[in-house]
């Protein structure tokens, strides 16, 4: 039992066209290394020969399916099988989706791979594209097997003209393979031994011997710490206050008395205690491990943000970002669309803003396109909603894989290669360097807003000129106030005539410098635990770019008074003119409550 507990285990992605035999290779190498429930074989060969039909190894894969409900270790992507030296999961890619789900967002990401050609029909466009997503994903230890040899003869000159033309396809994507086997899994040659009667002029490795050579990749123990915020748990029962910053630690190491920095936020503490659950006390925890700590001075952190240590190599930090990027839904990826982009743990609304070129990865030819079609590959230029923190793959690839959503279907995925100049960057330096400095005060966010019984929230209220916002905010916040919240309404003019008294004028930079201050001084207030209503005419979507960098974006509600909408900015809600104010500040008030900024009584 020791044995089985501590015994090596790798993931390997196989993958092929259709037809080219992955799942009779699968079976072929779960009967040979004796992985399969006693029985089970000679129970489906005596299946087949009821029902008159011809046995085959993929049969396999459809018989376990069908008893998870007995404890059978396998579903539809992922087979468990051993040798003598380790354990392995098999990751199957029946379709593209799949595979790049778990490898893109880390489920069950490969370490080496397995490419099944068939003999007779040759290299085919999927042979192709699966090539070009392990190089792309970064899988650099392949095995390519040229099935169903059989079926040639066992032809050495077949199998030579696959390898070399194979080769050269992945000599132009940078991947030089271990190792190509000929093989025909349907009669086991060249999968657990070699087929000294069938292919006696090929004396390499067996596939199970392939498998036991590759390299178990090495823990990335000596990469920065990073590792993005699951969520933050807070207990309140037996007077435990602790608040758990939990997450998967994807690389390097952490230890009490650590000091960390949040990324996008640029927020820094130190860790007081590491915690995990149900397990003896520990002082540090290591890349791999599911962990979670504590910290000396509470912070305001929240999910999708990157945990580092402080005096270690930065993450980027921006909202336009350089990717290449493979895509595999069957409407076009277009502009002008939002899409969601998840990376880690965050979640974030983004736009393609520019494609730069398009490869067919089944023949690596460039085009000119003003979308991205099925299959293609791109480099291109996305502008999200919001910044997120992220490393190039080149540099630490767990943490520059992601996959884009569409319609709740993962439709494409990829690597960010680049953070590129947005809008924002003169500020958020600025922003963070604010965060890094910031004295906080002994009195948490969460104690202000159960005290206050509301969450700090910027209620940004804007239109066209000839709307009265100014009366509905100075209404609404009348009505917080007898309710007996902490609400405080604030004109941009207030802002204008005082603090920015020494700058004038709407252009350019002063702008730009007006609403700097403007967000500073809300986020302020926002610090100090009240609602914050603001009123500005016509606000545009740059200048809640520069709210959401200075304030945290899930403290900012934005809502548009008026019929037509004037400016481009990304609103909430939307206020018809039809409604009075009275009328209004009720609508706002609901809105509040839906949002769970202030509390709706039975």
């Amino acid at each position: 039992m020791t044995e089985k507990l501590e015994k090596q285990k790798m993931n390997i992605v196989i993958a092929g066209h259709v037809d080219h035999g992955k799942s009779t290779v699968i079976g072929r190498l779960l009967a040979d290394t004796g992985s399969l429930p006693e029985g089970k074989l000679a129970q489906v060969q005596e299946n087949c020969r009821r029902n008159s039909k011809p046995f085959e190894y993929a049969f396999l894969i459809d018989a376990l399916k069908d008893e998870q409900s007995q404890g059978i270790t396998i579903d539809t992507a992922r087979v468990f099988f051993k040798t003598a030296k380790r354990n392995y999961i098999i990751l199957d890619a029946p379709g593209h989706i799949e595979f790049l789900k778990n490898m893109v967002t880390g489920a069950a990401r490969a370490e080496a791979a397995l490419l099944v050609i068939d003999a007779d029909e040759g290299v085919r466009e999927n042979s192709r594209r699966h090539g070009y997503m392990m190089s792309m994903l970064g899988i650099r230890q392949i095995a390519v097997l040229v099935n169903k040899m059989d079926l040639k003869a066992y032809s050495r000159d077949v199998f030579e003209a696959i390898v070399r033309e194979y080769t050269a396809f992945l000599k132009n994507i940078d991947v030089t393979p271990a190792c190509f086997i000929p093989v025909s899994a349907m009669l086991g040659d060249n999968i657990a031994s070699l087929s000294a009667e069938n292919m006696p002029w090929y004396a390499g490795n067996t596939v199970l011997d392939m498998l036991d050579a590759f390299e178990k990749e090495p823990l990335p123990l000596d990469k920065p710490f990073r590792m993005p915020v699951q969520d933050v748990y807070k207990f309140t029962r037996f007077g435990d206050n602790r608040r758990i910053v939990a997450g998967t630690i994807e690389t390097g190491s952490l230890a009490i008395g650590d000091a960390v920095v949040f990324y996008p936020s640029g927020k820094k503490s130190r860790v007081k205690t590491i915690e995990r659950f149900n397990a003896p006390v520990q002082t540090q925890a290591a890349c791999g491990e599911a962990a979670g700590f504590t910290l000396e001075e509470q912070i305001y952190v929240t999910r999708g943000e990157l945990a580092t240590k402080a005096g270690e190599a930065k993450p980027r930090v921006s909202s336009r970002i350089r990717v290449n990027l493979f895509w595999l839904g069957r409407e076009a990826l277009v502009p002008r669309k939002d899409y969601l982009f998840k990376l880690g743990t965050a979640r974030v609304t983004a736009r393609l803003e520019e494609v730069r070129r398009v490869i067919d990865a089944s023949d690596l030819n460039s085009a000119s396109k003003n979308q991205i079609e099925r299959h293609d590959v791109a480099e291109c230029v996305f502008k999200l909603n919001r910044a997120i923190a992220f490393d190039p793959t080149a540099d630490i690839g767990a943490t520059g894989r992601f996959v884009i959503v569409d319609n709740y279907e993962i439709r494409g995925g990829g690597i960010i290669a680049e953070a590129m100049d947005d809008r924002q960057t003169w500020l958020r330096e600025t922003v963070m360097l604010r965060n890094y400095k910031w004295e906080k005060s002994i009195i948490s966010p969460e104690k202000r807003a159960e005290k206050y019984n509301q969450k700090s929230t910027l209620l940004v209220l804007t239109g066209e000129k000839q709307v009265d916002r100014k009366a509905i905010a100075k209404q609404l916040e009348d009505r917080l106030f007898e309710d007996g919240k902490v609400v405080y309404f604030l004109g941009i003019g207030n802002v204008l005539y005082g603090i920015d008294a020494d700058i004038k004028g709407r252009d350019g930079n002063q702008h730009e410098e007006h609403m700097r201050r403007l967000s500073e001084v809300a986020n302020i207030l926002l610090d100090a635990g009240i609602i914050l209503l603001l009123t500005a005419v016509e606000l545009t979507q740059d200048d809640l770019e520069i709210m959401k960098t200075t304030v945290s974006p899930e403290k900012i509600e934005t809502v548009w008074i008026g019929e037509n909408v004037t400016t481009d900015i990304a609103y909430d809600l939307q206020l018809s003119q039809h409604e009075n104010v009275a009328e209004s500040v009720d609508i706002l008030k609901a809105y509040l409550q839906d949002k769970g900024i202030i509390f709706r009584p039975w």
